[in-house]
């Protein structure tokens, strides 16, 4: 149990050590700052302390949100701070300090104003203290009584229980999710915290729905695909439910932020394969346009990250392009239209419920090809603008995140080493030219040249020459962001060119679930570094081969004497990818040094 100490006695008629305990501190109460300093050594070193002016009044969710939330080493409101574990030595020296000001022997009455004495001490020692925004809530410390009164009649005029629920919303969502789903999964998720559910749970349970979804599609029935639709959309209501849960109950962990990260690209893609085996019960094979489907949503995401990560920490990061979007951004209804044109998660998933439904599997990945194709050339149109048009200064950090992002092997690693002096005197447009050149030359070959030709394995070879080219010096130009989403178009498209020359039955399924398994690491580089952790290991890249390794594994791999040997040698390929990159996966954010957060910016 956490501990909150109170640096004196409470004001009579306080409900504030009621407040604590129901936060589930177990309160103490100090008489002076030494006895204050006294009862923080006592507390376990493991254990989180909370230290509170007993003059405190304010809402609960206040001293919730201050105190409580896992994120912050330390964190703080008016008249109370609380320090986790790793946060706890500076807090100590802190109140030392306080402590050495005071008076001896003043008493309790000396402890009034201690905690906000601490909270500056802490910023003056270069301690980042987080400062929850606080909206409408209240939290003060009166000196009088007269005072006090005034604030409690302000605590009582504003609906605690409505703030937290507002809250526990995601400020930037889109249309769909904002008007359709959100008014009330934030109820159930009050329902879910008021029965000690906990957010890993509900989005466990969103994904065993999204898996039923899938199966009931697979069934490739009229009442199956109804009942696909109508679960789809409640996966969706359960996915939104488990971040607000998180939000409401400041519930935010390891576990989850996995979770949350990946489980969603699982739901979406799972739901893909179990539509197109039911499309294969109707006679209708539509593997290609499921792979397609999953290649395109795949890419613009890399799209996202890419930028994202790019401009994360650029300095003099302007252009007239941002202007005109946050001119935009002030009349209302461009703001909803340029959310929906993006074809974000909500939009994407009701079109594909309600299509499912009342049409074909055929139509619905049409549906998908087109509506996901439109999306990308206007994000990707947009960021290119922005990026020609801003005078920007990127980062070390920055071209780190894009070379992590590239996810170079063996093969282009020793290119980029030998090519390097060379690459530094090119065009600043080189690394995307080079990118380019070699993807088109890769693809075309592919799917020109017939399954099983020898010229895919020379293509595959030139690409990673040209992929070690690309980033042989750091990815600093306007544009060089756009050279991970060419390697992933190009490693995904050359697979799903390939299975589907092959012709015969299971080879798109086998390349299904081999670019799921590549792209499952691709989403788990991205999330990892957002946390500020870094990439995945080297070894493990190296292990499967790098993007340009898998390409040439796979073009080989065409050279088999039969197209069936081909598809066995592509599942064993997917089955050892998934099992390196899940096993390292799992180890990495059930550990220690995985982030405690949750994303609340993609726009998935």
């Amino acid at each position: 149990m956490s501990t909150a100490i109170l640096t004196g006695p409470p004001a009579p008629g306080s409900s504030l050590e009621g407040d604590l305990r129901s936060l589930g501190f177990d309160v103490r109460v100090a008489n002076g700052p030494e006895h204050t300093a006294a009862l923080i050594s006592a507390v376990p070193a493991a254990e989180r302390v909370a230290l509170v002016d007993p003059r405190f009044v304010g809402h609960v969710h206040a001293l919730r949100l201050a105190l409580t939330d896992p994120r912050f080493p330390a964190a703080s409101v008016t008249g109370a701070l609380t320090a986790q574990p790793a946060g706890r030595v500076a807090l100590a020296g802190a109140v030392r300090a306080v402590s050495a000001t005071v008076p001896a022997g003043a008493g309790a009455v000396a402890g009034d104003g201690v905690v906000d004495s601490v909270i500056a001490e802490l910023e003056a020692q270069g301690v980042a203290v987080h400062h929850p925004e606080l909206g409408s809530l209240i939290a003060a410390v009166p000196s009088e009584a007269a005072e006090r009164h005034r604030v409690r009649a302000a605590v009582e005029a504003v609906d605690d229980e409505a703030v937290r629920l507002r809250s526990a919303v995601k400020a930037r969502d889109g249309f769909f999710t904002t008007f359709c789903i959100s008014p009330y999964s934030r109820y159930i998720a009050r329902w879910c915290a008021r029965r000690g559910l906990t957010p890993n749970q509900v989005t466990t349970a969103s994904l065993l729905t999204a898996l039923i979804a899938a199966g009931c599609a697979a069934t490739g029935t009229r009442a199956g695909f109804v009942a696909a639709g109508l679960l789809l959309l409640f996966s969706f209501v359960l996915d939104c439910t488990d971040g607000q849960l998180a939000r409401y109950s400041l519930q935010y962990s390891t576990m989850g932020a996995w979770l949350d990260a990946t489980f969603d690209r699982a739901k979406e893609y799972a739901y893909y394969a179990g539509l197109a085996l039911g499309a294969a019960r109707g006679g209708d094979d539509v593997w290609a346009l499921a792979l397609g489907a999953m290649v395109l949503q795949t890419c613009r995401h890399v799209v996202d990250f890419s930028f994202n990560e790019a401009n994360h920490d650029a300095t003099a990061n302007t252009s007239p392009t941002a202007a005109l979007s946050s001119k935009l951004d002030s009349v209302g209804w461009t703001v909803w239209l340029r959310r929906m044109i993006v074809l974000p998660i909500g939009e994407r998933w009701a079109m594909i419920a309600v299509l499912t439904a009342v049409t074909t599997p055929r139509i619905v990945f049409c549906a998908l090809l087109v509506g996901c194709a439109l999306a990308a050339c206007y994000t990707t149109a947009g960021r290119v603008l922005r990026s020609l048009t801003r005078k920007a200064h990127r980062t070390d950090r920055a071209a780190q995140a894009l070379a992590d992002l590239a996810d170079s092997g063996p093969a282009a690693e020793a290119v980029a080493r030998v090519t390097a002096r060379t690459a530094r005197s090119l065009p600043g447009i080189a690394p995307l030219a080079a990118a380019v050149a070699g993807a088109a030359a890769l693809v075309a070959t592919a799917a020109f040249t017939g399954f099983g030709s020898v010229w895919t394995v020379v293509a595959a070879l030139g690409y990673a020459a040209t992929s070690g080219i690309a980033v042989a010096r750091p990815l600093k130009g306007a544009l060089d962001w756009l050279v991970p989403p060419v390697f992933r178009a190009a490693e995904y498209g050359t697979i799903l060119v390939l299975a589907a020359h092959a012709g015969v039955n299971g080879a798109l399924p086998a390349a299904f679930g081999l670019i799921a398994a590549v792209a499952y690491h691709h989403y788990d580089t991205v999330y990892r570094i957002r946390g500020g952790t870094g990439a995945p290991p080297h070894w493990l890249v190296r292990t499967i081969g790098g993007h340009e390794g898998r390409v040439l594994a796979v073009t080989l791999l065409a050279l088999l004497p039969g197209a069936t040997d081909f598809t066995i040698a592509l599942t064993v390929l997917a089955v050892a990818v998934a099992l390196v990159v899940l096993v390292e996966s799992i180890r990495f954010w059930v550990s220690s040094q995985a982030p405690a957060v949750h994303d609340e910016g993609e726009p998935a």
